[in-house]
C-alpha cells in the first residue's frame, strides 16, 4: 500500500509542477516603480496602470473614443434625462470569487466622486446613487447632465474602478492595502517588491466580454499566466535586457537609443499615444501664488526650443499653443502669448519678486528631464533662482503633495507628462481643474475658471462647448494654472514575437501573447 501510495503522490506532485515550467510569462520593464496600490489617491500613471491590471469599468473608450459597455449588460434613460439605470452582467466576480454587486459599483463610485475632477462635477449633479438590487444601480441626477458616460467611462487617471465595498469605503485620505480586483490579471502582492519587481497572475474568476478588443474596450483576455513588471532604472541597460529577449517591452525608449535597435530583427518600435509636457506651478506658496510670475514663466517657454530637448525627429512631438490636445475639437490658441524672454523679464520684474528660492523638481529618468533643465536654464536667464533638485519620479510624485513652505519641504514647480485624455477638454482635464484644495497638485483656486467648467457640462451642442473651452483658455493665460511644453510621443520597444499589443494610449497587457 505505502509503495502504491507513493506512486500516487509523485504522480501528483508531477502533475502540480507542471504550470510551474509550462507558464507563459510576460517581463516589462515600465517607465516607473509602483508605490502604492491605489489608483484613487494619486493621478501617478504607474498607480494607474496597476489598477487596469487589476480591476475592471462600468464603461471604457474604444479605439475611436466611442464610451463601450463594459462591466453593464445594459442601461436606460428616462425621457427626462435625469434618471440612469445600470445592469450588471451576469458573470462577474472579484478575484476572491465573491460577486460583484450593485453596492460594490455604488460604494466604489461615491469614493471617486470625491476625488476625480469628472466625478467630483457628476457628484454635484447627484441627487441619489443608490443599489437597487444585487445587479442594478439607479443614478437619479439633480438636472440635466450630458456628460454622465463620458464619466463612467474616462480613461487615464483617476478612473472609476470597480473594487469590492469594503475597500471602496476606505476613507479618501487613506490609501487602499486590498489588491482585491475585478480585472483580468490578480496581483502577487508577495511578490511585490518595490524598486525591483511587481507581480500579475491570470485571474481565473475574470470572464471576459466577447467583443474584439479595442482600445481600453472589449474583450480583456488574459493570453499569459504572468505578467512581470521589471524594475531597470537605468534605460541602457533596459534596452541591453531588451535586445538579448530577457525582457519583452521596453516602455518608454528614449528617443537617441530608437537607432541602436535598427541592426535588431527580434525587436520592433511603435509610437504611442500623445502626451502634453506639463510645467505645473505651486500656487499654495510663494513665489509662484503671484499671477505675474506665472504668466513670465508662460511668455518664457519656447514649446519648439523646449521639446527638441528630448527629441530632434519632427514626426515625434508637435508645438501647440494651447491648454487643450492640437487633435482635440475644443483646441484654440486664443490668447496664446509667442515666447519672448524679455516680455517675460518684464513681467518678472512687474511681479515684485524678490530673488527667493524656486525649487523645481526633476524625475531624471523621465523624458522630462531634459525639458526641465532646458526651462530651468531659460528661468536663470531672466534672473530667477532656481533651486534645482534632481530626484527619480517615485521621490518626485510623493514629494509634490507636500504643502509646506520651501524650508520646510516644499516645492515650487515640477514637469509631468499626462496623457492625451486628461488634458482633452474643461471638465476632465487634469491640469486646467481650479478648484482649490480638490484640484491637481499646485493647487490653482480660480472661481471664474470653475464656473466655466460647470457651464460646459450643461452645454448640449460642440459649437456651445467650443466656445465655452475658448473662454477657460482666454481665462487660464490670465490664471496660469500651469505652463504646457509642447506635446510629444513616447515609444515602446518590443519583442516581434508578441501578438496582440494594443495601442490603447495606456500600457495595457490583456490580449498580449506570443507567436507560435
Amino acid at each position: 500500500m505505502n509503495r502504491y501510495l507513493g506512486v500516487i503522490v509523485a504522480a501528483a506532485l508531477a502533475v502540480t509542477a507542471v504550470p510551474a515550467w509550462a507558464q507563459t510569462i510576460l517581463k516589462v520593464r515600465p517607465f516607473g516603480d509602483l508605490k502604492t496600490i491605489d489608483p484613487m489617491v494619486t493621478s501617478d500613471y504607474m498607480v494607474r496602470n496597476h489598477g487596469y491590471m487589476i480591476y475592471d469599468t462600468l464603461f471604457a473608450q474604444d479605439e475611436k473614443g466611442a464610451i463601450k459597455p463594459q462591466m453593464v449588460q445594459s442601461f436606460a434613460t428616462a425621457p427626462d434625462g435625469l434618471t440612469w439605470t445600470f445592469v450588471l452582467r451576469d458573470d462577474l466576480k472579484f478575484h476572491d470569487g465573491a460577486a460583484v454587486t450593485a453596492a460594490d459599483v455604488v460604494a466604489s463610485l461615491k469614493r471617486w466622486g470625491q476625488l476625480d475632477g469628472l466625478g467630483q462635477q457628476l457628484t454635484a449633479h447627484t441627487a441619489s446613487l443608490e443599489a437597487v438590487d444585487a445587479k442594478t444601480v439607479k443614478l437619479i441626477l439633480r438636472d440635466r447632465w450630458g456628460l454622465v458616460l463620458e464619466a463612467l467611462g474616462k480613461p487615464s487617471s483617476m478612473v472609476p474602478f470597480i473594487m469590492p465595498e469594503r475597500i471602496a469605503k476606505t476613507p479618501t485620505n487613506e490609501a487602499v492595502k486590498d489588491p482585491i480586483g475585478s480585472g483580468p490579471f490578480m496581483m502577487k502582492r508577495d511578490e511585490w517588491s518595490p524598486g525591483s519587481k511587481v507581480v500579475y497572475v491570470k485571474a481565473p474568476t475574470y470572464v471576459p466580454r466577447q467583443d474584439p478588443p479595442s482600445g481600453l474596450a472589449g474583450g480583456k483576455v488574459a493570453n499569459v499566466d504572468r505578467v512581470e513588471w521589471v524594475i531597470i532604472p537605468d534605460a541602457q541597460t533596459a534596452l541591453n535586457a531588451l535586445q538579448a529577449g530577457e525582457i519583452d517591452i521596453f516602455e518608454e525608449i528614449p528617443p537617441d537609443m530608437m537607432t541602436l535597435l535598427k541592426g535588431n530583427a527580434k525587436v520592433g518600435i511603435a509610437r504611442l499615444a500623445a502626451l502634453q509636457g506639463v510645467m505645473r506651478l505651486n500656487q499654495a506658496i510663494p513665489p509662484f501664488n503671484n499671477a505675474k510670475l506665472r504668466q513670465a514663466i508662460l511668455q518664457l517657454v519656447d514649446q519648439e526650443q523646449t521639446l527638441r530637448a528630448y527629441v530632434d525627429d519632427a514626426s515625434l512631438y508637435t508645438s501647440c499653443p494651447s491648454f487643450y490636445m492640437c487633435d482635440s475639437p475644443y483646441f484654440t490658441d486664443a490668447g496664446w502669448p509667442k515666447p519672448d524672454a524679455a516680455k517675460a523679464k518684464q513681467l518678472v520684474k512687474e511681479s515684485g519678486y524678490d530673488g527667493s528660492p524656486i525649487v523645481l523638481l526633476d524625475a531624471t529618468e523621465t523624458a522630462l528631464h531634459p525639458q526641465t533643465l532646458v526651462v530651468a536654464q531659460a528661468m536663470r536667464d531672466i534672473g530667477l533662482n532656481v533651486d534645482y533638485q534632481a530626484m527619480d519620479w517615485p521621490t518626485l510624485s510623493t514629494r509634490r503633495a507636500n504643502k509646506n513652505p520651501i524650508a520646510q519641504g516644499g516645492w515650487s514647480a515640477f514637469m509631468s507628462g499626462p496623457a492625451a485624455p486628461d488634458m482633452f477638454e474643461p471638465v476632465g482635464h487634469l491640469a486646467l481643474r481650479s478648484n482649490c484644495e480638490k484640484a491637481w497638485f499646485g493647487w490653482p483656486c480660480d472661481e471664474a475658471i470653475e464656473k466655466l467648467r460647470a457651464e460646459f457640462t450643461m452645454i448640449p451642442d460642440l459649437q456651445g462647448r467650443k466656445a465655452n473651452a475658448r473662454a477657460v483658455q482666454l481665462r487660464a493665460v490670465e490664471t496660469v494654472p500651469y505652463v504646457p511644453v509642447g506635446q510629444f510621443y513616447l515609444v515602446r520597444g518590443y519583442r516581434k514575437d508578441l501578438t496582440g499589443l494594443l495601442s490603447a494610449g495606456i500600457p495595457v497587457y490583456w490580449s498580449v501573447g506570443r507567436g507560435r
